[in-house]
């Protein structure tokens, strides 16, 4: 899943200033109105910031052991895969401002008894959920679940907590649609949100397909409005949908019964150069984070228009900016302990356990703030 570019398209039509959206344990939960750019949730409160910070060594990591999660997913699963050092299951995140708590899944299961959640997105949606469902089963490893799938939809229940956390697997959040021409990707259409309405949190996530093209590419043709082309700037391509997702939210979702996350972009590592490397490095063989806080390649265009788009809705929804925390990890990609073996280099996804239990920590800190 190569997703490096050179390419940085901003239309002017869409320059409008960028709104930084994060959550913080210690911040208030009150909601700011700002005339320019809607609600924005969320305030920060004495500079604190989930998004910044570093990874330290901790040696009561990982959070599960992932060789009694019963449903883990091979692709992630990399010790089960033969990688031989465990060094990268022995980071946690650490904010510079603040303090993460922690992730406390009975606590968690409390909060959400009787609950549902929602994952919408690709398979880094599918990392990150399936991250939550083995912290989930590890904190009450007795209890009895349930795990299906129905096309395209995977549901997770803990019955004792009448909990159910799902995902909807769909790369584009905007319809793919078949017709006499080809697969179409429909820019302005969402239809799948007739699915995501009702329940009690949604976490979106999409980027990791934008990119790709040949074999990869899942449409032959790209429309907005009334006009079908072939192609166009995947960045611009990019900020139209997710722009027809925003006006979704906006006039679909109800803020008094829903929570809405977005799960910012995750990074790869394919160019060793970004970490002052040579071009030929890849994550395979990294076995440490970057130290310090800052990313040497500097930040990914995607991450950008999210903030923008986000700044832009009406309903408040928060942004789980886990961009730059997941670039100090070039060692927390499967590689060659993937699906694929020996035969691939998944520079993309990440090992479980691994980067993705901060992501959901970080999900979890900001919870405990909006229902504190």
């Amino acid at each position: 899943m190569g997703c490096g570019f050179h390419f940085f398209l901003y239309n002017a039509a869409f320059a409008v200033a960028v709104v930084f959206i994060s959550s913080c344990l210690h911040q208030s939960n009150a909601k700011v109105h700002d005339h320019d750019h809607g609600v924005v949730a969320d305030s920060k409160l004495g500079g604190c910031d989930f998004s910044r910070g570093s990874w330290v060594f901790d040696d009561s990591y990982p959070l599960y052991d992932t060789s009694v999660c019963p449903f883990i997913e091979r692709e992630f699963d990399c010790l089960k895969n033969g990688r031989p050092d465990k060094q990268y299951l022995k980071y946690k995140w650490k904010p510079t401002a603040c303090e993460l708590p922690r992730f406390n899944g009975q606590d968690f299961l409390m909060r959400f008894r009787g609950k549902r959640i929602l994952f919408v997105g690709d398979s880094l949606s599918l990392n990150q959920w399936k991250s939550l469902t083995c912290m989930l089963h590890a904190s009450v490893p007795q209890a009895n679940f349930t795990l299906g799938r129905k096309s395209d939809l995977s549901t997770f229940t803990i019955p004792k907590y009448n909990i159910s956390v799902k995902i909807d697997r769909n790369s584009f959040l905007v319809d793919i649609v078949k017709e006499k021409i080809g697969s179409v990707l429909k820019l302005d259409s969402i239809r799948s949100g007739d699915s995501w309405i009702g329940y009690d949190l949604l976490i979106f996530n999409t980027w990791h397909w934008w990119l790709h093209k040949g074999s990869k590419q899942p449409w032959d043709y790209i429309q907005y409005g009334d006009n079908i082309q072939n192609d166009m700037d995947r960045l611009v391509a990019f900020k139209i949908g997710l722009t027809t997702w925003s006006k979704w939210v906006d006039s679909s979702v109800d803020p008094a019964l829903t929570e809405v996350f977005f799960q910012g972009i995750s990074p790869t590592h394919y160019n060793g150069e970004e970490w002052n490397e040579s071009k030929s490095e890849t994550c395979k063989g990294q076995t440490q984070p970057i130290s310090g806080s800052t990313y040497p390649g500097g930040p990914v265009p995607a991450a950008a228009i999210v903030k923008e788009v986000l700044s832009n809705m009406s309903i408040p929804v928060t942004l789980l900016d886990v961009t730059t925390l997941s670039q100090l990890r070039k060692d927390g990609h499967p590689s060659i302990y993937g699906i694929d073996g020996q035969n691939g280099n998944d520079c993309s996804h990440w090992c479980l356990a691994g980067v993705p239990d901060a992501w959901n920590e970080i999900l979890y800190a900001s919870l405990v703030t909006s229902t504190a």
